[in-house]
C-alpha cells in the first residue's frame, strides 16, 4: 500500500511533524526532569560555595559623600571666559564629563598626595597589599628611591580607583561618591577627601584653562603692538613728507578716525572768515562814501553834532532878538556873524568827515583784495593736500585697524585674567560618616548570585549533555530525525514486572499498548496489519516485550493472534511465557510441514505462540528459503494477525529476509538508548530491502516525558476511583 493510501485510510497524516511534535516548553521541562538530580546537585554545590565564600570574605564598609554639580556658575565679574557658556543640548555631555572626572586617575593621585597615602604602610595593610614585595608583616617602609616612591604612588592610586564608585542620582544634579574599604573610618576619610579634592581640582582647572589663552594673547599683543607702531610711524613720515599738519581729529564709536582738521584747512577757514568780514567792511565803507553828508560818519561825528547844536541855539537867539530889534541892530549883527562862523566850521568838519570815509573805503577795499589773494593761494594748497590725504587716510585706517585689534586683544587679555573669579559650581551637600555595619559581603545577595550561577552552570551542563546525547528521547524525534511515523510510547516501569502489568487491563502498561493498538488499526485499509514484525537496532530495547504486549492487547478484542519468535539466534519468547523451546520456527524452515505441532496456546494470554525452536547453525540460510513466506501465507488463513518477534538489525542479515514475508515492520527504539547515527543506519538497512516500515515505538520513556506519567496515572487512578 502506498504512503498516500495509508494517509487516506488513517484520516490524518501520521508523518506530519505537527501531529506528534512536543511543545517547546514541554521539551524543556522534560529535559529538566531527565537531569533533575544533576541540576539539584549543581545548585546545592553552588549555594554551599556561595555561603562558604561569603563567610570567609573580608567585610567592607562603604561611606558616601554627596555633592551637587550645577550646570551654570555664579559670576562675580561680568566677563566671559574662554569656553562657551551655551548649555543648549549640552547638559548630558557636561554631566558625563563630570562623572568621568570624578573617576579620573589624576583625581585619585591628588587624594593620595593630599593624604600622603603612598608613605603609609597601614593603608596598604588595610587592603592586604604589600607595596614593596617584602611581606605583609614587614615593618617600616623602604621606599627611599624615586622609583619605589612612584611605584607606591601608582599602587595607592590603583587601590583608590578600584574601591571608588560614582553614583549619579537620576533626575537631579546630585552625585554620590562611594568609597569602600575594610576600615569604616578610612572609608569616610577617603570619601570626604575625594569630594574636597574634586572641588579644588575644578577651581584649578578653571584657572589653568586660561593659561594657554593668555600665552597666545601675549604673543598676539606683542605682534599687534609692533604692527601698530609701524603703521603710526608710516603715517607720521608720510605727513611730514607731505607737510600735512593735523591740528585735531574725531573718531566714531568704533574707534575709527572720521574727520581731521589740518593746518591748511584751519588757515583757509580763518582767512575765509576774515575775507568775508573784509568784504562786509568794504561794502559798508562804500555805502557811507556814496551817501555824502548824510552818511553814517557825519551823523555819528560828535564835534559836527556839537557845532550844529550850537548853531541852532544861536539861530534861536537871533530869531528872538529880531522880534524886538531890527536886523541892523548891533547885537543882531553879532549873532549873524556868529552863525556864519558856525556854518563855516560845520562845512569844514563835513568836508573832513567825507575825506575820512573815502579813506576808510580805500583801506577796506585794499584789505579785501589782499585777503582774497591769500585765500586763493590757500585754496590751491588745500587742494594739493586733499589729493595727498587719500594715501594719508589709507595709512590712518591701517593705524585705526591695528589700534582696534590691539585694544580688543588687550581688553580680552584683561578679562581672561578675571574670568575665573566666581563661586564654584560644585558644592558638598553631605559629608561621609563612618558606617556602623559592613556593606559587603551581603549573604542574601550572594545566595541569589550563587543560585543564578548554579542555574547557569546547570543549564550549560544540560545543554552540553543534550548536545552530546544523540539518542531518541521523545516520540516526536521519530519523524523529525528518523523519518518514520510515531505509533506510540511505552513508559519506563523501572522495577515493575511488565508481564504482570499486562494481566491488569487497567494498568499503565496495558493502556500504553492499547494506544499503540489504536494506531495500528489505522495503518492499512483493512485495519490492523495481518502480519508484521517488530525489530530494534540492538538487543534489550523492549522489542520482545512489545511484541508480547501487542499480541495480548490485540487478542483481547476477540481476534485470533499468533506470536512467532523470529529471533532464532537468541530466542526469548519461551522464557517469558515459561514454555519449553522444543520445536518452532526453525523446525518448519528446516522442512517440517506440521504447523499445528509447532504452535501452542498461551496459558496466561488469549493468543497462540510459535517459539524459535532449536538454534540453527545458520539462521540466515533458513530465512532465505521461500518457506518463510509460504508459512506466513498459510498462517494468515487461520489467524487475523501474525506478529513476529524479529532479531535486532545491526550486524545481522535476518531482518531483510524476514521483512519480505510480512506486510510491514514496526521499529522499536529505547528512549535514551542507541545513538541516532546507529538507528539511522539500521533503518536505512531495513529500507534498502524494500520493506515497508509502519512506524516506530519508543520504549522505556521516563514517566515524566511526553506526559505519559501524568496521562496513565490519571487514567489508572480515574478507573480505580470509578470502581470504588
Amino acid at each position: 500500500m502506498t504512503e498516500k493510501n495509508e494517509q487516506d485510510s488513517l484520516g490524518y497524516d501520521p508523518y506530519d511533524d505537527a501531529a506528534h511534535e512536543t511543545p517547546i516548553l514541554e521539551q524543556y521541562w522534560q529535559t529538566i526532569l531527565r537531569h533533575k538530580i544533576a541540576i539539584a546537585a549543581i545548585l546545592v554545590v553552588c549555594l554551599a560555595l556561595g555561603i562558604i565564600i561569603t563567610l570567609l570574605m573580608t567585610p567592607y564598609y562603604t561611606s558616601t559623600s554627596r555633592i551637587e554639580i550645577s550646570r551654570e556658575q555664579d559670576k562675580v565679574t561680568n566677563v566671559e571666559g574662554v569656553t562657551s557658556s551655551d548649555n543648549a543640548g549640552q547638559n548630558l555631555e557636561f554631566y558625563q564629563t563630570q562623572y568621568a572626572l570624578l573617576e579620573s586617575r589624576s583625581l585619585a593621585e591628588r587624594v593620595v598626595r593630599a593624604r600622603n597615602l603612598a608613605t603609609k604602610d597601614s593603608f596598604f595593610r588595610t587592603f592586604g597589599v604589600d607595596p614593596d614585595d617584602t611581606g605583609i608583616l614587614s615593618a617600616g617602609s623602604n621606599a627611599n628611591t624615586s622609583v619605589e616612591r612612584n611605584q607606591r604612588l601608582k599602587l595607592a592610586t590603583e587601590l583608590l580607583q578600584e574601591h571608588i564608585a560614582i553614583s549619579p542620582i537620576q533626575a537631579s544634579s546630585l552625585v554620590d561618591v562611594n568609597f569602600r574599604s575594610p576600615d569604616p573610618k578610612l572609608s569616610a576619610e577617603i570619601a570626604n577627601s575625594w569630594v574636597n579634592q574634586f572641588v579644588a581640582s575644578n577651581l584649578d582647572r578653571r584657572f589653568n584653562s586660561t593659561s594657554e589663552a593668555r600665552k597666545f594673547l601675549e604673543e598676539q599683543l606683542a605682534e599687534l603692538k609692533q604692527r601698530l607702531e609701524d603703521s603710526e610711524r608710516n603715517l607720521s613720515a608720510y605727513a611730514d613728507n607731505k607737510e600735512i599738519i593735523t591740528l585735531s581729529s574725531e573718531q566714531n564709536a568704533d574707534g575709527r578716525t572720521v574727520s581731521q582738521k589740518t593746518l591748511a584747512s584751519a588757515n583757509l577757514e580763518t582767512l575765509n572768515a576774515a575775507l568775508a568780514q573784509a568784504t562786509a567792511d568794504r561794502i559798508l565803507a562804500e555805502s557811507e562814501a556814496r551817501q555824502g553828508s548824510g552818511n553814517k560818519n557825519a551823523l555819528t561825528n560828535f564835534a559836527l553834532n556839537n557845532l550844529r547844536e550850537e548853531r541852532a541855539k544861536v539861530r534861536a537867539q537871533y530869531a528872538k532878538l529880531l522880534v524886538q530889534f531890527e536886523p541892523e541892530y548891533p547885537a543882531a549883527l553879532a549873532l549873524v556873524s556868529q552863525i556864519d562862523a558856525l556854518d563855516d566850521s560845520i562845512a569844514a568838519e563835513e568836508a573832513r568827515s567825507r575825506a575820512g570815509t573815502s579813506a576808510r573805503y580805500q583801506e577796506a577795499l585794499e584789505t579785501e583784495r589782499k585777503l582774497r589773494n591769500q585765500v586763493n593761494r590757500l585754496k590751491g594748497q588745500f587742494s594739493g593736500e586733499r589729493r595727498d590725504s587719500i594715501q594719508y587716510n589709507i595709512f590712518q585706517r591701517e593705524v585705526d585697524t591695528n589700534r582696534q585689534l590691539y585694544d580688543g586683544l588687550l581688553q580680552r587679555y584683561k578679562e581672561i585674567g578675571v574670568a575665573g573669579v566666581g563661586t564654584n559650581n560644585i558644592s558638598v551637600v553631605d559629608l561621609a560618616q563612618p558606617p556602623e555595619k559592613p556593606s559587603s559581603p551581603n549573604l542574601l545577595v550572594n545566595i541569589i548570585l550563587s543560585l543564578l550561577a548554579g542555574t547557569g552552570l546547570a543549564a550549560a551542563y544540560v545543554f552540553v549533555l543534550e548536545q552530546i546525547d544523540q539518542s531518541v528521547k521523545d516520540p516526536s524525534d521519530l519523524k523529525s530525525k528518523l523519518g518514520i511515523a510515531p505509533l506510540g510510547s511505552i513508559p519506563d516501569f523501572e522495577k515493575e514486572d511488565i508481564l504482570l502489568s499486562l494481566t491488569d487491563k487497567k494498568s499503565v502498561a496495558w493502556e500504553a499498548y492499547l494506544s499503540i493498538r489504536t494506531s495500528l488499526a489505522f495503518l492499512t485499509d483493512h485495519g490492523v496489519p495481518s502480519s508484521f514484525l517488530l525489530t530494534s537496532t540492538r538487543p534489550n530495547e523492549g522489542k520482545s516485550t512489545s511484541a508480547l504486549a501487542l499480541a495480548a492487547v490485540l487478542s483481547s478484542t476477540g481476534k485470533r493472534i499468533l506470536l512467532i519468535d523470529g529471533d532464532m539466534r537468541n530466542p526469548s519468547l519461551h522464557k517469558m511465557l515459561a514454555k519449553e523451546n522444543l520445536g518452532g520456527l526453525s523446525n518448519y524452515l528446516s522442512g517440517s510441514d506440521d504447523l499445528r505441532q509447532l504452535i501452542v496456546e498461551s496459558d496466561a494470554y488469549e493468543f497462540d505462540i510459535m517459539s524459535a525452536g532449536p538454534i540453527p547453525p545458520n539462521a540466515a540460510e533458513l530465512l532465505s528459503s521461500p518457506r518463510m513466506g509460504e508459512m506466513i501465507e498459510k498462517l494468515r488463513e487461520t489467524y487475523d494477525t501474525v506478529i513476529i518477534d524479529a532479531p535486532p538489525v545491526l550486524g545481522l542479515a535476518d531482518i531483510p529476509l524476514l521483512a519480505d514475508a510480512v506486510e510491514g515492520v514496526i521499529y522499536t527504539i529505547e528512549a535514551g538508548g542507541v545513538k541516532m547515527r546507529g538507528i539511522q543506519a539500521a533503518i536505512q538497512r531495513v529500507r534498502s530491502s524494500h520493506a515497508h516500515i509502519f512506524g516506530g515505538i519508543v520504549t522505556k520513556v521516563p514517566q515524566q516525558s511526553s506526559g505519559y506519567g501524568y496521562g496513565y496515572s490519571y487514567q489508572y487512578s480515574y478507573g480505580n476511583k470509578a470502581e470504588a
